[in-house]
């Protein structure tokens, strides 16, 4: 580990010289000791003809030259009878010049690599260095009182690649700092600037100039095997870190300081939570994260994973188990599941640690090793000083997955919109304050007085028809193949009983062949559960031919409704995607529209998708309202609709009922209040003046053209619904501007409703939309008769 000289820039240029230690034998060689002096006289004459070695030499090729002088003037330092066993270098600061060591050092290096590999401080920066060395000059030249002491430490592999970690501990006894002509005085002044300016390099080589002073002799290094403390360390930093989900580098780190912890090289680390509730190991979800017990599964009871001295051990003691011999607990057991699946991955050895907190099993650590017993009951102890913190990490992480849970909860169905999260928050300080000054706090209802609301849906067309006859059509199919199973059972032995239910299935079919009826779903169901299925099962036991028939018919029924389920599975998806796609753009799009003003807005699924937004003055907390906002956000609502339509309409042929919908926007101009509903966790409108609104909302897409028997909504028609003459005026100017943006046809009709109860007075403008078909580079518009044409083409 010899280098021709020393390059770093450093303030110290170092000399390495003996003399301070040639010194104290000069004082052993006057003792009246007569052995020590002996011995110090001896030393004193084999160093005398080199007095480079007193007076300092930078040029490390004469380490070479007097190495058999200088290990004789080290041998009281490097004591033979304690070479293997001291870890322990004489060498410069700051510098891998390293001319003399222990033979246990020597070894830990050729263990590492051989005589090549220079082991690296960890974590010292070269200007950090710089910056350590000038703190010694302050505190040993200048007088000044600096603390810059920091921990050193070496990593440095072993034979089988596992790191070991080595604290170093100088010994300055041997060393002596002189200026140069290059040194500085300094004053209070400049070391107050020094103090103030740890990263400015440049001015601590100002103050403190390279070469300005001269370290002339060595130092002793001692080295401690800290891997265990360090490991520790590690593993407590690692569970620490916040971001664990993203877990493939956390999983990799905890893996390798594992590893040095128990010094095995291929240890792999698992983990399993456990569910009091069901008493089962369940996957944890973090990236990379996996489970030795469970290996595929997703989850097992525990019972299944364990067997019975395991379970006893983690689950009722909450105490370790090993398992030193993987094959050997194999063989024994009977082969039982928890050692066949640790054999079958080629695990030898492995300790299950279960993470308890007062006495509450919260899961388990695995850590296997592909070693016959280097994991073992004796070292499972060792886990006794990192499972405190390995406790508190999993609390931690359960914390935080139930915060997770409930922000998605809330963002699916319960969520305060960001626009008005203000007001709850100052309603929730204020319900703290009175309970912390001992009143008793209540919260009190949020309320939003003239805000102007804005009212949209896109409705899936007939869905009521099109799910009756998915359920005619299933329930069909179900009856027709329960038919055929007794039609069999009957040609097989005559019993009267088959062709009384043949005839009553028939019945069953011929009733709903037509029309289906509000009770025939819920009555065949009945039926199939409560004397079809009873007979199945007896037919299933008592004749194979039979029972494959009947295997048959069940495999097509599903476990979740206990039917046949496949025209209405198709609806469904159809509704589901349509529902999803709809909501997913207009949510997209309300980012941009938040921007433009604040506003409160919600919506939700039914069939189709519905939205309510309210704008005003008391929404924002603080930015002023003008009426202009109210128009921008009714041009963007009509706006957005269009794009839901022609998204629809691009989804459509994908579909497996290929579904049409229905448009509609209920414009209201006078402002209302509208109230937070805390049993509903929604806004409601306040007052029974405000309720017009809201039977309005519900009842204008059921109604019809006046004086006709024409529905007022329609596929492929934008509607909108008003009561005032100004109304009608600002949509037919939004209409003609969105005309030139390539949204609707053109063609534009005012019609008046027929009055609904509660309801009178409402006049409707139906505008027919343009569809695109999507295609940027050579974009086509379509009416609605044209897309239906090209649909079907």
């Amino acid at each position: 580990m010899m280098k021709d000289c020393y390059e770093n820039k450093l303030p110290i240029q170092q000399l390495i010289s003996f003399d301070k230690l040639l010194r104290q034998y000069d004082a052993m060689a006057e003792s009246d000791d007569v052995a020590m002096a002996k011995k110090a006289k001896r030393i004193l004459k084999m160093a005398e003809p080199f007095p480079e070695l007193r007076k300092g030499f930078s040029d490390v090729s004469l380490l070479k030259k007097h190495k058999e002088v200088i290990n004789v003037i080290l041998q009281d330092i490097f004591p033979e009878v304690l070479t293997d066993n001291e870890i322990k270098t004489a060498s410069l600061p700051y510098s891998d010049v390293i001319f003399n060591s222990s033979q246990r050092f020597r070894d830990i290096l050729k263990n590492a690599g051989g005589e090549n590999f220079r082991p690296q401080m960890r974590n010292l920066p070269e200007d950090q260095m710089y910056i350590v060395a000038s703190t010694v000059i302050l505190n040993f030249h200048y007088g000044f009182s600096f603390d810059f002491k920091r921990p050193f430490f070496y990593d440095i592999p072993d034979k089988h690649g596992v790191m070991r970690h080595y604290r170093i501990l100088y010994n300055a006894d041997f060393i002596e700092i002189a200026p140069t002509e290059k040194a500085k005085e300094l004053t209070q002044e400049d070391v107050d600037e020094l103090l103030d300016n740890f990263d400015n390099i440049e001015l601590w080589k100002e103050k403190i100039p390279p070469h300005s002073f001269v370290a002339k002799g060595f130092v002793v290094s001692n080295m401690f095997d800290v891997t265990a403390e360090h490991s520790i360390s590690e593993i407590k930093s690692s569970l620490i870190a916040n971001d664990k989900r993203n877990g493939e580098n956390f999983l990799g780190n905890l893996q390798e300081t594992f590893r040095s912890f128990f010094n095995v090289p291929n240890i792999k680390v698992g983990f399993v939570e456990f569910n009091p509730k069901d008493n089962r190991f369940e996957r944890v979800f973090v990236n990379g994260m996996q489970s030795f017990l469970l290996g595929d599964n997703e989850a097992l009871p525990c019972t299944s994973a364990l067997c019975k001295s395991s379970y006893n051990k983690l689950i009722e003691e909450n105490s370790y188990f090993a398992i030193s011999d993987v094959d050997r607990y194999y063989k024994s057991s009977g082969e039982i599941l928890l050692y066949k699946g640790l054999k079958e991955k080629g695990i030898k050895s492995a300790i299950l640690a279960p993470i308890a907190e007062n006495g509450n099993l919260l899961g388990v650590l695995e850590l296997v090793a592909y070693e016959p017993n280097v994991l073992n009951s004796v070292n499972a102890n060792k886990l006794e000083d990192v499972m405190p913190f390995i406790v508190s990490a999993v609390l931690r992480s359960k914390n935080e997955e139930s915060n997770l849970i409930d922000a998605v909860i809330q963002n699916e169905c319960t969520s305060v919109h960001d626009s008005v999260y203000w007001r709850f928050e100052e309603e929730a300080k204020r319900f703290i304050k009175d309970n912390i000054e001992g009143r008793q706090p209540t919260f009190k209802e949020i309320v939003f007085k003239d805000v102007y609301p804005l009212y949209g849906q896109i409705d899936i067309k007939d869905s009521s028809h099109a799910r009756n006859v998915a359920i005619q059509r299933d329930l069909m199919i179900q009856l027709s193949t329960i038919n055929e199973v007794l039609e069999s059972a009957w040609q097989k032995r005559k019993l009267p009983i088959y062709e009384e239910l043949m005839f009553r299935v028939n019945n069953h079919i011929d009733s709903i062949k037509e029309t289906l009826h509000t009770n025939s779903e819920q009555a065949i169901f009945n039926f199939v559960m409560e004397e079809i299925n009873p007979v199945f099962t007896h037919l299933k036991k008592s004749d194979k031919a039979l029972g494959k028939l009947i295997l048959g018919y069940e495999s097509s029924i599903d476990m979740g409704t206990d039917s046949y389920y496949d025209h209405r599975r198709n609806y469904d998806e159809s509704v589901t995607r349509i529902n999803m796609r709809l909501a997913s753009l207009i949510d997209k799009k309300q980012k941009a529209a938040q921007a433009m003003f604040p506003h409160y807005f919600e919506r939700y699924k039914t069939d189709g998708v519905e939205h309510n937004i309210y704008v005003g003055k008391e929404i924002v907390d603080d930015q002023e309202f003008d009426m202009l906002y109210l128009n921008n956000l009714r041009l963007w609502q009509l706006q957005v609709m269009c794009e839901m339509e022609n998204a629809h309409y691009a989804l459509k042929p994908k579909l497996p009922v290929p579904l049409d919908v229905a448009s509609l926007i209920l414009v209201y101009s006078t402002s209302l209040s509208i109230r937070f509903r805390m049993d509903e966790k929604r806004f409601d409108v306040d007052g029974t003046y405000n309720a017009r609104y809201e039977i309005i909302k519900k009842r204008i897409d059921k109604s019809y053209i006046k004086g006709t028997n024409e529905r007022l909504t329609q596929a492929g028609k934008m509607v909108i619904v008003y009561s005032q003459k100004k109304d009608e005026l600002e949509y037919l100017r939004y209409i003609k501007f969105l005309r030139t943006k390539g949204y609707f046809t053109g063609k534009v009709e005012i019609v008046e409703l027929e009055g609904l109860q509660g309801v009178s007075g409402m006049k409707a403008i139906r505008a027919d939309i343009l569809y695109k078909n999507g295609q940027k580079d050579h974009e086509k518009n379509y009416t609605y008769e044209d897309l239906m044409n090209e649909l079907k083409a």
